[in-house]
């Protein structure tokens, strides 16, 4: 199959498909962060979706869509950068290939456009981390989980607000890093979904 995985420049998706022989396609503003940068398009994804995929994956940018940040959303919707976002998004949901799968954090999407279809956790498939991973499929089967595990170590704070560990360190990085680190696929999630959609 030729795939692309939108919005991802770490690659991790994108290798479990080309382990499996299908012609997937990293894409994204930023260079790729993996090793193999010629399967990766340093691109806006507007500019390539056009063409013929047999599968999409998007991965659109969650930070003026997800839950985490509603502190600032009534800001973010007076100087339209959530409007942004939402349309954004929406170029997946409108798309014509016949399969597409769309992932977010939970995050106002499950109202401006709907429900998910499923959420699934790291800690699902092999990888020990909680992470509420949202999945909009369009002619795809649901996740199924492959290898259940302990979710990980949770820091539980003075408001009694409970946030995995890695979550919580990762605010300690510098802006640009701590984005980066949070949104990167586990590698059991990429795996599953190679495995679960690339086989015909």
């Amino acid at each position: 199959m030729k795939v692309l995985l939108a919005c991802e420049e770490s690659q991790i998706v994108t290798k479990q498909f080309r382990a499996l022989g299908h012609e997937a396609y990293s894409c994204d503003i930023l260079p790729t962060s993996g090793t193999n940068p010629e399967w990766h398009i340093e691109s806006d994804v507007r500019d390539v979706i056009a063409n013929q995929w047999d599968l999409v994956i998007a991965f659109p940018p969650c930070t003026h869509l997800a839950s985490s940040g509603a502190a600032w959303f009534e800001a973010k919707r007076k100087d339209g950068r959530q409007q942004q976002g939402i349309d954004f998004f929406n170029i997946f949901t409108n798309l014509d290939a016949a399969m597409v799968a769309i992932e977010n954090p939970i995050g106002i999407m499950s109202t401006h456009y709907r429900k998910p279809d499923q959420i699934v956790h790291p800690f699902h498939f092999g990888d020990s981390y909680r992470k509420s991973t949202c999945l909009w499929l369009k002619g795809l089967p649901k996740l199924t989980a492959t290898n259940i595990v302990e979710m990980g170590e949770q820091i539980t704070y003075a408001s009694g607000v409970t946030m995995p560990k890695w979550y919580s360190d990762a605010w300690k990085l510098p802006p640009n890093e701590r984005a980066r680190v949070r949104s990167k696929t586990f590698p059991g999630i990429a795996k599953a979904m190679a495995e679960q959609w690339g086989t015909p």
